[in-house]
């Protein structure tokens, strides 16, 4: 079994659900007492300056060079708009490092839809770093509209990361999901790591960027496949 280096904690709340996904996962494959062999770096999100991503480079660089040093033999990044950062780490660590969109991508190709809406933060649903990655793999994105774009940036960052769910969220989520099926999505991705914590059920099919990746990581750890993944 590979040890995992995990860089987390932007949100803590979403580092919880890679962890106890990824040891649920490990149970089922292997039973016994198993469970994940980690290593956590959590991150306070609260010291990164997100309007600096120079810097937020430097310090998730840091970051994963400490998990390296410390023996990790691969990476995982517990955030999607941290993502942004990935090409810089990737190219600064010696060790694989599995990117968040690409067993997202794997599942929306297995199931045969073309036409998908990401939600998340502004960062990820408006910059090239995270759409490129889905439209090369030959998916058609449809992006919420720029107010809706505001609103569920304000619920993950005024809520979510804090661990607060409150029902007029909830209904405007589902708002927004019958909005972005009127306008064609055949699947919406949950590109945030804690949207799984507000939206756990749509017409349409979702594929949660969270326990896709934790998966992923699991897979990688266990020398599985793709197509072995439980």
């Amino acid at each position: 079994m590979k040890t995992i280096g995990i860089l987390a904690g932007m949100s803590w709340e979403s580092t919880q659900c890679y962890y106890q996904i990824m040891n649920r996962t490990v149970q089922q494959i292997l039973g016994g007492y198993n469970s994940i062999e980690a290593i956590i770096y959590s991150v306070n999100l609260a010291r990164l300056d997100q309007n600096d991503w120079s810097s937020i480079n430097k310090e998730l660089i840091e970051i994963a060079q400490k998990l390296e040093a410390a023996a990790a033999d691969f990476l995982i990044i517990t955030s999607n708009t941290a993502h942004k950062a990935f090409n810089a780490i990737e190219e600064a660590v010696k060790i694989p490092l599995i990117h968040i969109a690409d067993p997202t991508i794997f599942d929306i190709q297995k199931s045969g839809l073309k036409k998908i809406a990401p939600l998340g933060t502004k960062v990820t649903m408006e910059e090239k770093f995270y759409i490129d990655r889905l439209t090369c793999q030959g998916l058609e994105i449809i992006v919420p509209p720029s107010k809706e774009r505001e609103t569920i940036h304000k619920i993950i960052f005024s809520e979510l990361i804090k661990g607060k769910i409150s029902e007029e969220s909830k209904e405007t989520a589902q708002r927004i999901l019958e909005e972005l099926k009127k306008d064609g999505a055949e699947g919406i991705i949950l590109g945030c790591t804690e949207l799984n914590l507000l939206i756990d059920s749509s017409d349409l099919p979702l594929f949660d960027t969270t326990t896709l990746h934790a998966e992923a990581a699991v897979n990688y750890s266990l020398d599985l496949s793709e197509n072995d993944r439980s």
